[in-house]
């Protein structure tokens, strides 16, 4: 599963109420929570990202609250995946529950600046900065988290896997 996009780039310790501020979790419609995704940060991001954008972080990426709404605010927002330093860990788990792709790689976030095309191969572990030519590894997901990933996340992964093997 190859991605690739336009980079969007933020700093460290980007936290949940960073990702989608607390006024809006009275929703959890995806739709109305990308409109309003790094709104404090940023405020032109809901705007202009683009399906299949890249976001870049520093370290402790999704620090904060544990609530899913951060990672499912970026998902719907239309970013394909989120390449970081280092995320927190409840964000981690919640990003791969809704089936949003993330990577730990502090070199390829390092490198990536606003703008720069971003390309993402997640079986491989591969990251590649297009508009620096440059290339880092990152662990690459096993097999059964690529389908999750496909499949939309655990719960449609699930829901798949039951349907298929009863």
């Amino acid at each position: 599963m190859t991605i690739s996009g336009k980079g969007w780039k933020y700093g460290d310790n980007v936290d949940t109420d960073a990702i989608i501020p607390a006024r809006y979790l009275n929703t959890s419609d995806e739709t109305e929570l990308a409109k309003h995704c790094m709104e404090d940060i940023d405020a032109g991001f809901a705007r202009a990202v683009k399906p299949g954008d890249i976001i870049a972080a520093g370290n402790n990426f999704g620090c904060g609250s544990s609530r899913e709404h951060a990672p499912l605010a970026i998902k719907a927002s239309g970013v394909a995946c989120v390449v970081a330093a280092s995320f927190a860990r409840i964000f981690y788990r919640n990003a791969l529950n809704i089936g949003l792709p993330i990577l730990e790689c502090p070199e390829a976030a390092a490198d990536a600046l606003a703008g720069h095309t971003l390309e993402v191969d997640l079986a491989a572990g591969m990251i590649r900065n297009l508009s620096t030519g440059n290339s880092y590894h990152a662990a690459p997901y096993p097999p059964f988290m690529l389908e999750l990933i496909e499949a939309g996340g655990l719960v449609p992964y699930t829901r798949q896997q039951l349907a298929e093997h009863g």
